[in-house]
């Protein structure tokens, strides 16, 4: 400890001898072009003394990170010409690098490395696997100063040797450009000098550097993932999108708007989950146990009493009626029309640039295209519970079969899927019994929104059991059992029918995923970076098989991207923007929240002051019988930017597009406070919450001021 210590003093007095003595003024151009006689007569003199001295100077600026090495670099062009300048320049540079790169992982690395380990450990997988990949881009393309990379790469496991070499050979490129540039600056004479043609090519040169940089990066990752592969000369189809769910479908109706060639292949029905198994029939679902609800509460609304009862197999009559004529916005003959070439079959990757396509009939053919998007969505995550198999079980994806309302309905979960389940058959009169592991449903959600989810399910019937663990599913005669423990205690419950809702995975097997060695994420997601491209340049991926968001409006997000970078991504590729992210519980109270809420500030240590306004208080609520929920928005302190919303009550769902809007294009709480909204709506409640923000910031003794001139004025 005493060793680093002296060392950070060495460091905080070596900068603080050179602002005091104000040596960076020898740093300068002016300086350099002011002294170039006297340094070059000098040179003449004594060049090996002086390649000595320069190279030792230029070492201790980079080792100390100190404002200077690129006037170094142009002093060594202009001092020694363009081989010895580039010759000393390179490896000085290279050289106090790495000391500067072993000071900071001496200091540090051990430090961050257990601060941070949960979030270092992605990192250094990246580093172990292609870290020398890395730093060389970063080098080559000088985005960020030298002197920030010297520092991070050493807070991560690159070995010393690596990061030398790799800094000497990625710095080459822009050294001999700066050199150069120097060797010009040298012949300036007078201000006409400046327009010489040299000197505009070497800073031509300069400004190109970053994207001739970036080119050879992308072409030796190209070659590097290519290896082993042909290419063919001609290709079939500008694009070819595998999955015809919210993501592929996306996909293919951008490419056919823009007139490209596109062949759009799905193995199953045209829609995806959403419009087959998920969004589509769970909120069809939903409303009918909402409509059964509402009867049963009759006397709150001043009617007689009623009786519900329900006709099961009607809902899910209506269920298919409501996917029918939905159906037709997703369906092979909308999308052939607008010149989509759409496939039924499974999809086969066999290259990077192949796909080999099977139809029912058997049949096989294979097509070609330049680009390939992968849209396979995903599945419900069954885990392999001991006697699952033998007691059956449904999925979110399966339930739509059934005929009958089963009479005891085992949930197993308590994410948004399982609690959207569990409260519309337990209001359709199913006894519902509802598991979650955790010890509050809706983990990603605040404990206030989890608790008044609690209480919604609970209210509307569902036995809710947090903190439950389960072991093992039993055939036990005719019973169907599953057996949970809480603490020390085991707790045997019987069930007629068991929903499996404890999250869903990535489809990535068998259609050659493996084949090409796509690499996935820990979650079983296929990696991909900002412009949603796989370790193949040429094959993107959006949608639930990347994540992170398995939502449809976020898959047709993605689209957009996947689509656009796809077909012009040679001319302008586009990050993918996930700044503003909302979402919905389909619940009773609804829940909906976009970017953070208050447990995700605080685990990122994000500063925050909280607003809230009681939905209880709303005209509209009130005499729609719905007067339960808050509107929570997270803000800076001191400030009316909007850093997250999260809204529990009826129709949050539609309440947040207030939000969403606002925090997209930077509207604060003032501007939504002098936005008029119509009178009596639940929509008040965006106009509320600001202006309980504005109270809280009221400048108090301004209106102290205020209240004296009125009285004043009596």
């Amino acid at each position: 400890m005493a060793k680093k210590a002296l060392i950070l003093l060495l460091l905080v007095l070596s900068v603080g001898g050179l602002l005091f003595f104000d040596l960076g003024r020898w740093l300068s151009l002016d300086y350099l072009q002011s002294q170039l006689g006297d340094i070059r007569a000098y040179v003449d003199a004594e060049p090996l003394l002086a390649g000595v001295l320069f190279f030792l100077a230029y070492v201790v600026i980079t080792a100390l990170s100190l404002p200077g090495a690129a006037i170094m670099t142009l002093a060594a062009g202009a001092i020694f010409g363009l081989v010895k300048g580039v010759f000393l320049a390179s490896f000085a540079a290279s050289v106090g690098a790495t000391l500067a790169f072993f000071v900071a992982r001496y200091l540090l690395h051990d430090w961050v490395q257990q601060r941070f380990a949960e979030r270092m450990k992605a990192i250094n997988r990246g580093v172990e696997r292609d870290g020398a990949l890395y730093l060389f881009s970063l080098r080559l393309v000088p985005i960020f100063p030298f002197f920030i990379i010297n520092l991070l790469m050493a807070l991560t496991p690159i070995r010393t040797w690596t990061f030398y070499w790799v800094s000497q050979l990625g710095m080459l490129a822009g050294t001999i450009v700066y050199v150069n540039a120097g060797t010009q600056l040298a012949r300036i004479e007078s201000p006409a000098g400046l327009l010489s043609p040299q000197l505009i090519l070497a800073f031509t040169l300069l400004a190109l550097l970053p994207w001739v940089g970036r080119a050879i990066v992308n072409r030796m990752q190209a070659v590097r993932v290519y290896r082993g592969w042909r290419k063919p000369k001609k290709f079939d189809r500008n694009l070819i999108v595998i999955g015809a769910g919210s993501a592929g479908l996306v996909s293919a109706y951008i490419a056919a708007t823009v007139k490209a060639s596109v062949t759009l292949i799905e193995r199953d029905k045209m829609g995806g989950d959403c419009l087959n198994t998920g969004c589509v029939p769970s909120k069809a679902l939903i409303k009918s146990a909402q409509v059964h609800h509402l009867a049963g509460h009759a006397p709150d609304y001043g009617l007689k009493p009623l009786s519900p009862q329900t006709d099961f197999a009607g809902v899910m009559g209506r269920i298919q009626s409501v996917i029918e004529k939905i159906e037709p916005h997703d369906s092979i003959e909308r999308y052939s029309e607008l010149g989509v070439d759409c496939r039924q079959g499974e999809a086969t990757l066999i290259s990077p640039w192949a796909v080999e396509i099977r139809n029912p009939q058997g049949d096989v053919e294979t097509l070609t295209a330049k680009n390939i998007i992968l849209a396979a969505g995903a599945r419900p995550l069954v885990p392999p519970f001991p006697g699952l198999d033998e007691v059956g079980y449904l999925t979110s994806d399966s339930l739509w079969s059934l005929q009958d309302l089963p009479g005891r309905l085992l949930v197993l979960g308590g994410g948004p899927i399982g609690c959207e389940l569990a409260q519309a058959f337990a209001r359709l009169g199913s006894s519902v019994s509802q598991v979650e592991m955790l010890p509050r449903v809706l983990p990603r959600e605040d404990d206030d929104v989890a608790q008044a989810a609690a209480s919604g399910l609970r209210d509307s019937g569902v036995n809710l059991l947090t903190g439950h663990k389960a072991e093992r599913f039993a055939l036990e005669g005719k019973d169907k059992v599953l057996y949970v423990t809480t603490g020390d205690q085991q707790v045997r419950l019987v069930f007629d029918e068991v929903l499996i809702a404890i999250g869903r995975q990535a489809n990535t097997e068998g259609f050659g995923l493996e084949q090409l060695g796509f690499e996935k994420r820990e979650n079983g997601t296929v990696a991909v970076n900002d412009f949603m491209q796989t370790r193949y340049p040429n094959i993107y991926a959006c949608g639930d098989i990347t994540g992170p968001y398995q939502f449809t409006h976020v898959a047709a997000h993605q689209a957009w991207y996947a689509a656009v970078n796809a077909l012009f991504g040679r001319f302008k590729k586009f990050r993918v923007d996930y700044s503003v992210i909302p979402w919905a519980t389909f619940i009773s109270p609804e829940i909906a929240r976009v970017v953070l809420n208050e447990q995700d500030a605080r685990a990122e240590d994000i500063e925050f002051e909280v607003t809230r306004y009681g939905i209880d208080d709303l005209d509209r609520a009130i005499a729609d019988g719905n007067a339960s929920g808050f509107v929570k928005v997270l803000t800076p302190p001191g400030s009316d930017r909007i850093l997250g919303v999260t809204i529990v009550g009826a129709n949050a769902s539609d309440l947040i597009a207030e939000y969403v809007l606002a925090m997209k294009h930077r509207i604060g709480l003032k501007k939504i406070l002098g936005t008029i909204h119509i009178y009596p709506t639940m929509a008040e409640a965006n106009k509320y919450a600001a202006g309980e923000w504005g109270k809280a910031h009221a400048p108090q003794k301004l209106l102290q001021w205020v209240a004296r001139f009125h009285r004043w004025q009596l």
